[in-house]
This record gives C-alpha cells, structure tokens and sequence, in this order.
C-alpha cells in the first residue's frame, strides 16, 4: 500500500453517505459472556496501588478480537456509499508525460516550456497537443474512487464494528486498462479501511476496552461501556484499530470476500 493512502487521524470523522446506522439484525438482545482472554503486557482499566492501570483478566481487546480468526465473524451490510469511475477527469501534465512509452519520451524529451506545466491539471488530448504528438500516443486513465462500509460481528461477543473501506486515500485512483470492470478489480487490489470506527456493544458481563499504545498511560485504554446503539470510537483510537486491522488484513478473508463481492 502507498504510504500516502494511509489512514490518518485527519479522516477520522469522515462519514460515506448513507453510512449505516443499525445493528445487525441477528444480533441477539441475549447476553453471552466468552472466555476471549488479553494475553499480552500492557496497562490497562483497574487502576492498583501504584496508580498504574491493569486490564481484567478476561476483558475483551477491541483490535485483538477483530483481528483473532478464532471467533466466528460475520459481515452485515456491506455496501457502496460513494463512486467514481469515469475517464472524464483531468490530470496534471507530468502524469500523462509519464505514462508515454520510453521511446516516446526519448523522440519528444522535457523541455523547459513542458517542466514549466509539469502540475497543470490538463485533459488527454490537451497533453497530446502540448507534446506535439498523436492522441493515440496517450491512454485515458479511468479515474476509480469508491467508498463503502460495512459491519463486522460476532454473535457470541455481542459486539458489532462499523468500518468504512475505500480504494484509495487519494482523490481518485488512476488505472490504465481498457476495460472499465478490470480498471475497479485492479484499483482494489490494495483497498484499505479509513475513518470513523463506530462500535455497537450488548454485554455487560464482560468488559470491552481499546487500546492505543502510542497515548500516554493514562490516555493509552479506553473502557467501551454496553450500550444498546453504535459509540463513535475516539479518532486515536479508532486510528490504532485500523492500523491492526491492515496489518493483519491477509489473514482476514471474509472482508475481502465481502467487499470484492459487493463490487461485482
């Protein structure tokens, strides 16, 4: 993934239209407490006598359980929010240039009058004519942009993760195919989840925290009471549970799965 596709805090409160706003509905009102256990070393929600917070023993952790292929994970609601596909759009200049051919490139080299364009945003054939060559030399890029959400649950956790997932951080993503359907297969090849983390939680037996390693202690856990409708995950936090879930995403075939299928 290119590191300017990132997910970063500044998106963190972006919203696709139309997102989602209900529980899954075989989420049961019925509690289930499990045995999903936080093995590693880290502070947490009980403060001790030295002031320093430790989690429970069998709390649940927010970006453990997304990521644990042992729990049984199911996607409710996968859908498209927002799309672009279209040949229609502009580029900067120095895009089309270095799309051409070498050989091209070689016949018709940078002069000072093409650098002095290098980022005007310019159509095909407003290229083609500043090079001086043939429209034909140039290929239409589809410009693909698309923005979709879904929700991640479990049954048995009684916890329920809104996601947002798009193809690029960018504003549009260029593809150079013919084909309209290989240009969005291609752009998704390296999808990437981004935004808003909203988190529906029913169990009131068993404790659900977050943790964002890169705060401070005492702002490092967050405890993520059950409530009855979705919490809006705080921006840093949401941010730690987005980076786990990319890491781990190649083990994680159902969203994939899910969101590839939406597409088709």
């Amino acid at each position: 993934m290119d590191s300017s596709t990132l997910p970063t805090q500044s998106n963190m409160n972006e919203t696709p239209t139309n997102a989602d706003n209900l529980a899954p509905k075989s989420l049961s009102e019925n509690v289930v407490t499990t045995n999903f256990v936080h093995t590693d070393s880290v502070h947490g929600s009980t403060e001790n006598e030295n002031g320093v917070q430790t989690i429970e023993p069998n709390a649940i952790i927010l970006a453990e359980a997304l990521t644990d292929k042992t729990i049984s994970w199911q996607i409710h609601n996968c859908k498209i929010t927002k799309k672009t596909i279209t040949q229609d759009l502009q580029l900067p200049f120095l895009y089309h240039y270095d799309s051409l051919d070498e050989s091209i490139k070689a016949a018709y080299p940078l002069t000072p009058a093409l650098l002095a364009q290098f980022n005007t945003p310019m159509t095909t054939h407003e290229a083609a004519t500043l090079i001086g060559i043939n429209k034909d030399a140039l290929s239409d890029p589809w410009h693909v942009k698309i923005i979709g959400s879904l929700v991640v649950f479990s049954e048995a956790l009684q916890l329920a993760v809104r996601l947002h997932w798009t193809n690029t951080g960018k504003e549009t993503q260029q593809v150079y195919t013919k084909d309209k359907d290989e240009a969005v297969v291609a752009a998704f090849k390296d999808w990437q989840f981004f935004g808003r983390v909203d988190v529906l939680y029913k169990n009131d037996k068993q404790t659900l925290v977050s943790i964002d390693e890169q705060q401070s202690q005492s702002e490092s856990l967050l405890t993520i009471e059950a409530k009855p409708e979705y919490q809006q995950l705080q921006a840093t936090h949401a941010l730690a549970a987005i980076v786990k879930l990319e890491a781990d995403k190649a083990e994680l075939p159902w969203f994939d799965k899910a969101i590839l299928a939406r597409l088709e």
